[in-house]
Parts: structure tokens; sequence; C-alpha cells
């Protein structure tokens, strides 16, 4: 198995196909994106940020990036990984973006999962430019660029697969940049997912969310699956970076945050959906 990086990268600016001399990235138009000296680079020129330091903050990279190296998640990997290369036959190259890749564990995963005689082209995308440090510091083959789903910088056509896992599907330019046939992969929190955390931290449940995800346009339903496992997790430390990396470190109130950080022990349940949706042609 071979991994190297997707090329078909797009200017974010006027959409033109993107060409790499030496340390930047040029359209003919003469727009110019810098590589950084980890390899990434940034394509969400500023008229697309909502703010000034969009996405996952550095602290929310950094607790991520140690929980899942602890392999809390590894069932969730490897089952994304299976539905991802499912139908990949040997001596194949399949053109990959992870959109909203964090610091790239899943990539990672990924990579390690795709066998002997496959090429793996790919990108991981993320609107953190903490994230997209992180992802970059730790695997040096993909490129790594600071986006935006809502303005995919890939050309058109161009992807075999996208993943979303845990994301902000933006299903026009998924449905945009992945070729005719190609395989949107989603994976979302289920309605039992992290249970007994949000009891915790919460004063009351709010209404469960329905089971199925609706298909979106430009899709059909390939299959969908339920990943679920308990998980018990020792140690404030780790449990404090589980609350980290997910939006509940927002919407709990202070109290909320404080029954979690006097936890030395939890056991929770993971439960999350995942979906495969085929670009119709």
């Amino acid at each position: 198995m071979s991994v190297i990086p997707f090329q078909s990268l797009a200017c974010p600016l006027d959409g033109a196909p993107l060409h790499s001399h030496g340390a930047s990235w040029r359209c003919a138009a003469g727009h110019c994106f810098d590589i950084a000296a980890y390899g990434y680079a940034n394509l969400l020129p500023v008229q697309q940020k909502r703010s000034r330091d969009p996405g996952d903050s550095k602290e929310m990279v950094a607790a991520r990036r140690r929980f899942l190296n602890a392999g809390h998640y590894q069932p969730i990997a490897a089952a994304v990984s299976r539905a991802a290369l499912a139908e990949l036959p040997a001596g194949a190259t399949m053109r990959c973006l992870d959109a909203g890749c964090g610091e790239g564990y899943y990539l990672r995963q990924l990579a390690a999962a795709s066998g002997e005689g496959r090429t793996l082209a790919v990108l991981g995308l993320d609107i953190s430019k903490w994230a997209v440090l992180a992802a970059a510091k730790q695997d040096k083959r993909p490129n790594w660029i600071v986006g935006s789903n809502a303005n995919l910088p890939v050309l058109p056509a161009t992807l075999d697969l996208v993943l979303c896992l845990f994301g902000f599907p933006v299903y026009g330019e998924f449905a945009r940049v992945l070729k005719p046939g190609g395989v949107l992969l989603q994976v979302d929190a289920g309605p039992e997912h992290l249970r007994e955390l949000r009891e915790i931290i919460y004063p009351a449940l709010k209404p469960e969310r329905p089971a199925e995800s609706p298909v979106p346009a430009g899709f059909g339903l390939l299959s969908t699956e339920t990943v679920r496992f308990p998980l018990a997790i020792e140690g404030a430390e780790q449990i404090a970076d589980l609350l980290a990396m997910t939006p509940h470190l927002y919407r709990a109130s202070a109290e909320g945050r404080a029954r979690a950080a006097a936890l030395t022990a939890l056991t929770v349940t993971v439960d999350v959906r995942l979906s495969r949706f085929g670009r119709l042609a």
C-alpha cells in the first residue's frame, strides 16, 4: 500500500486548478498560497472566515489527540476503514478527502488498514489551523489543508471517497467534488452516545434525535451500520480530554463541568451511526 498526497486542488478564490511551485500552490491567475514548514497549506481566504481563529482551539486539538491516540475510539476507526475499503480492488487507487479531519487520526488508521497493492491519494482538510498543524506533524504523506467544507478547494468530480466523521456536512460541496458513483462515508453520534457523561453534566437530556439520517440530495443510501460499545475511562485527565473534544464542553453549565471534573472514573456508552451514501450519476 502506498499513501500519496491528493493533488487535484482548486484555488479557493476562483476555482481554477492549483499547481505546486516549490513552497507554494498557484493558479493561472497568480493567486499564491504558501506551504508551511510542516508541509500544510492554508486555503481558507480571510473573506471565508467567520472568526479570526475558526474551528477547534489548540487545547481541544491536543485533548482529542491524546484521547484518540490512547485507542479509545479504535472500533470506530476500524469500522470506517472496513467500509471505506470494502469494494476497493487490489491495484486500485482511491482518492480520498477527510472533510473535517481534525488531527488526522482516522486518515492515519485508514492508511494503516489499506493493505498491499492499493494506493491512497489522500487529502485532510479542517477549518482549524491547529488541527491541520497537528495532523501534518504526525504524518507527512497526505496533503493537509486549512479550508472550509462550505468551499472545498478541490476540483469537481475528482474524489472517490469523502469522509465526514462527527463533522459538518455540506452535501452540495460533497456531491460536487465526488465522481459519479463515489462514496460519502458519514459518522454521527447515535441516541445513546456518551449518555452517561451527558446525564452528569446536564440537568435534563434533550429528546433523542431520529436514528436515521435523511438521504441527502444527489446521493442514494448504500448502507448503515451502528457501532456501539462500553468504554471505561480511568483518571480525571482522560475524562477531561473526552469532554474537551466534544461540543458538550461549551454547552454545559459551569456546574455541569464541575461535576465532570470531580470524576476519577467513568464508563460511557459509545454509540455512533455509520452511513454510506453513493453519489448519483
